[in-house]
């Protein structure tokens, strides 16, 4: 994977290893022992591991040590924190958990919000970035297969002006609520992270930003269509319900929060580009972002 601080610069923003027990060393330690605690997190490689990364010395010098897994889906880091071998996972969206724990029978909750990263339509065969003329009739679309991702992605084919869905507000679109597809397009859906994969077959695919960014795709500059800067689909620190109030994972979630992370990003991306980047950066749970452009 491409590091978050050379790729996701130009946007502002692997196998998954499941270590039995790792997360068991937790939060038993009592808050003010002098003994250091570990906390166990699993996040996508880009840009969520980065970002851990940058908070790690930070969070050694308050007690805590972070231990990050990497995972190259979105269904294992939550199979993991329900089964207590990770405290945290960092990679979803609220739209995205609420499904997963309706169809998996779980329960999750947010320790804090802390960006968003956008959704973007990509081509290989396209460059013309008005799509309701530049995509061919019959031409296909390639979509992740996960609910909260179809729907996002389905909304974000109205958004371009492709289709229309019965309700465009329904997170949860799927397929046979589109009601008007004048190009006649052929939507396949694929497992989100098959995506980039897929941008040789069709026309063009709607890609998550930690995808783009892990096959080398500029979301601004590769892009032909992103999601709107109202998108709700913040990425979190997600944990079992009641550990939110774990000592360790509220210094995890301040560190994610602080001027100095808000710094390091602002930083590494003026090294490389100095207009056009997006990121939604929550300090807080009051959810205040920053927003660059």
């Amino acid at each position: 994977m491409k590091k978050f601080l050379s790729v996701a610069a130009t946007f502002v923003l692997g196998s998954a290893l499941l270590l039995a027990g790792c997360g068991t060393d937790q939060g038993n330690a009592a808050a003010g022992s002098d003994k250091k605690v570990t906390l166990t997190v699993g996040a996508s490689p880009v840009p969520h591991a980065e970002i851990l990364e940058h908070v790690k010395d930070k969070l050694a010098k308050e007690g805590v040590d972070l231990k990050i897994i990497e995972f190259s889906d979105y269904i294992k880091p939550n199979l993991a924190l329900n089964d207590k071998e990770i405290d945290a996972n960092f990679y979803q969206h609220i739209p995205f958990m609420k499904k997963f724990e309706e169809e998996h029978n779980m329960k999750f909750v947010s320790a804090g919000a802390v960006h968003i990263e956008p959704m973007g339509l990509y081509s290989n065969k396209i460059k013309d970035k008005n799509l309701q003329e530049a995509v061919p009739n019959g031409g296909k679309v390639a979509i992740p297969n996960d609910p909260t991702n179809t729907g996002r992605a389905l909304q974000l084919l109205q958004q371009a002006g492709l289709i229309t869905l019965k309700d465009p507000n329904n997170i949860y679109s799927t397929k046979l609520d589109i009601v008007a597809n004048p190009k006649n397009l052929d939507i396949i859906e694929v497992e989100a992270a098959q995506t980039p994969r897929t941008l040789d077959d069709v026309d063009i695919a709607a890609i998550n930003a930690n995808y783009a960014l892990g096959a080398n795709l500029n979301p601004l500059a590769d892009a032909l269509f992103l999601d709107s800067k109202d998108s709700p689909y913040a990425n979190l620190i997600a944990v079992r319900p009641g550990d939110e109030n774990r000592p360790e994972i509220k210094k995890l979630v301040e560190a994610l929060h602080s001027p100095d992370t808000k710094q390091f990003i602002e930083r590494k991306i003026q090294r490389f580009y100095l207009t056009g980047i997006l990121i939604l950066f929550l300090f807080s749970l009051q959810f205040c972002p920053l927003m660059l452009y």
